[in-house]
């Protein structure tokens, strides 16, 4: 069995404008995926990322440079992701297809992990 990393792309302005009952019905979606997954034993982790931005950290003349970004007026942004298990390439793009995060502009970029050990 496999790991894959589901990133979830978004648009930053996505969420601005929903109502506080629509980001809850968001949420719920996400946690009630994790939670088949998990009665799966597909789900090795995942979280939701913090809306900041974070940094950027690049090499600059030979030296660590970090910046801020992205900033919210990115066309896109990893707002999210999960670790999962599968048995094969086919049925990680299956999994990812039933995550509720896809639509409105979001999308998800599925990786197989390559174990380093």
């Amino acid at each position: 069995m496999s790991q894959y990393l589901l990133l979830l792309h978004e648009t930053p302005a996505d969420f601005a404008q929903l109502s506080p009952a629509a980001m809850q019905e968001i949420i719920e979606s996400h946690r009630a995926f994790a939670g088949r997954l998990a009665g799966r034993g597909q789900l090795a982790g995942g979280e939701k990322l913090c809306d900041d931005g974070g940094r950027h950290i690049r090499v600059q003349d030979g030296m660590p440079l970090a910046t801020d970004g992205p900033y919210a007026e990115a066309h896109d942004v990893i707002g999210g992701y999960y670790v999962i298990t599968a048995d094969s390439d086919a049925q990680a793009e299956a999994i990812a297809c039933e995550c509720p995060h896809q639509g409105g502009g979001r999308w998800i970029e599925l990786r197989k992990i390559d174990a380093m050990a």
